[in-house]
């Protein structure tokens, strides 16, 4: 027979080792609940530093693009699509310019090769490129896009129609991207220096930038109309410069020029731009 002293021992050993297991239970529980709480912080902390704001109309983009210009402090990089710049965009875009450059910052454009093709427009890059900006030409670009500081971005919400709306966005794994897209793709644009464009010369059958952009343009199966705006051309144009490669390659569809195309290397060329 137990005697009640024993028994009572065991049961207060037995309650004291259940109270520490529940202890213990509930320090894990805290360390759970504080992880989950960092994470949650670390979590919103970095959707706050993505957050994407949405522009709509283009008086919303025209005021919030003049607000970020002028808290603009070391640097603004510029893809400007559409070829060709209206009279009402050239206007606007100077006093801006002006004083980004009286502020001492870096600008560095890339433009549409097409811009050539209008003499107002290639007088604007004179002025700009006299005004600091450093001015690039390219035969296509991604889209139209803003990159302030490296740390605010503004994209069009559709690529192919700027006018539509617009997203500012400042997550850094995004602005770093587009700043590395920028890089790429001015490496490779064209200087205009002393505002005039400056080609290398090109062996015979070589092709030209425009010609590899729209060899590579139609790769990826776009329709005539989307060759044209990403060139920043007419529809005509456009169709006049495929219908000139499929002759030189002595293709009667797109299909078969392809084919030649890669055959020639000239794939590989137009993937290089």
């Amino acid at each position: 027979m137990v005697s009640p002293e024993v028994a009572l021992e065991a049961l207060l050993a037995r309650q004291e080792n259940e109270l520490l297991v529940r202890q213990q239970q509930l320090a894990d529980a805290r360390t759970e609940v504080s992880r989950f709480i960092d994470d949650y912080n670390a979590a919103h902390q970095d959707l706050r530093g993505s957050a994407i704001e949405r522009l709509n109309g283009l008086e919303e983009i025209r005021l919030r693009i003049e607000g970020l210009t002028r808290k603009c402090e070391s640097e603004l990089l510029a893809f400007a699509t559409g070829g060709p710049q209206s009279e009402a965009s050239r206007l606007a875009s100077q006093p801006l310019t002006q004083d980004l450059a009286l502020r001492g910052v870096a600008m560095r454009s890339v433009y549409l090769e097409s811009v050539h093709n209008d003499p107002a427009t290639v007088e604007h890059l004179r002025w700009l490129h006299s005004h600091g900006d450093e001015v690039r030409t390219t035969a296509s670009l991604p889209c139209r896009m803003l990159v302030f500081d490296r740390v605010h971005a503004v994209v069009p919400t559709d690529p192919d129609d700027s006018a539509a709306g617009a997203l500012v966005v400042n997550g850094r794994g995004v602005i770093v991207a587009l700043c590395e897209l920028f890089e790429r793709v001015w490496a490779n644009a064209t200087p205009f220096a002393d505002g005039r464009p400056q080609h290398r010369e090109r062996s015979e059958g070589e092709l030209t930038p425009q010609e590899k952009a729209v060899v590579r343009l139609l790769g990826e199966g776009l329709t005539d109309e989307v060759v044209a705006r990403k060139l920043g051309v007419s529809v005509r144009t456009g169709r006049r410069i495929t219908a000139e490669l499929m002759s030189r390659l002595g293709a009667r569809s797109r299909f078969q020029a392809g084919l030649r195309a890669a055959q020639l290397g000239w794939v590989d060329e137009a993937e290089a731009v």
